[in-house]
C-alpha cells in the first residue's frame, strides 16, 4: 500500500490559495484514478483506490497545514504503512512556478508541513515538489503562499496538477525518475517550459 498525501489547508478560504497545490495536485490524481468516495477519518479527508496495480489511499489533511503530520501519521500507522511508500504533494518556493522535482529525504526548507511529518513519522518519504516561484522578499513569503493563485497562473497550474495526474503510476511502481522526467516532457509539451512564457500561457 502508498499513502499519498496531499499538503494544504482545509475549507473553501483556502482552497485558491498557493499553499494548497498539494491539494490539487492530489485531487487531479483522485479524479484521474477515480479514488473515492471520500471519507473522513485520520484527522483527513481520504480516498481508496488502485494506481498501477496498488493500493493506496489518499489523504487530504484537515489539521491545517503546521500539523500535516498527525494526520499523515495516524494513517501510516493503521495500515502499517513503510515510510518510503509515503510521497507528499507540497508547495515549494525555491521551485519556479510550473516546475517540479522528486526526492526522498532530506531537509524541510522551512515548510511546516514536512516538519510535521518528518516529526511524526520520521524523514525518509518521498516529496513531490510543486513549484510556486518566491516573492522575493522573506517578509512577503506568507502573504504570497496564502494568497490565491492568479487567472493568469490557472495554465501552467492545471497542466502541472495533470501531469501529476498522468504520471502518478510511476510514484507507485518505483519509477521516481521517469515520474520527474516525464512530467517535465508533458510541461515542455504545452509551453512551459520557459519560465518567462508561464505568465503569457494561462
Amino acid at each position: 500500500m502508498f499513502l499519498l498525501a496531499g499538503l494544504g489547508n482545509p475549507g473553501p478560504k483556502y482552497a485558491g490559495n498557493r499553499h494548497n497545490i498539494g491539494f490539487m495536485a492530489l485531487d487531479a490524481i483522485c479524479r484521474r484514478h477515480r479514488l473515492g468516495p471520500l471519507r473522513k477519518r485520520f484527522q483527513a479527508m481520504t480516498a481508496e483506490g488502485e494506481i498501477g496495480g496498488e493500493k493506496v489511499i489518499a489523504l487530504f489533511p484537515e489539521t491545517y497545514m503546521n500539523e500535516s503530520g498527525r494526520a499523515v501519521g495516524e494513517a501510516m500507522r493503521f495500515y502499517k504503512v513503510p515510510l518510503d511508500h509515503i510521497i507528499v504533494f507540497h508547495d515549494e518556493l525555491d521551485l519556479p512556478p510550473a516546475k517540479l522535482r522528486i526526492k526522498k529525504g532530506g531537509g524541510n526548507a522551512g515548510h511546516n508541513g514536512l516538519r510535521s511529518i518528518t516529526a511524526q513519522c520520521g524523514n525518509d518519504y518521498w516529496r513531490v515538489r510543486l513549484g510556486i516561484g518566491h516573492p522575493g522578499d522573506k517578509a512577503m513569503v506568507m502573504p504570497y503562499v496564502l494568497g490565491d493563485f492568479a487567472k493568469a497562473e490557472k495554465g501552467w497550474l492545471d497542466a502541472l496538477c495533470d501531469a501529476c495526474a498522468d504520471f502518478a503510476d510511476l510514484l507507485v511502481t518505483g519509477r521516481a525518475d521517469e515520474f520527474q522526467n516525464r512530467a517535465h516532457l508533458f510541461m515542455d509539451a504545452q509551453g512551459f517550459a520557459d519560465p518567462k512564457r508561464v505568465g503569457e500561457k494561462g
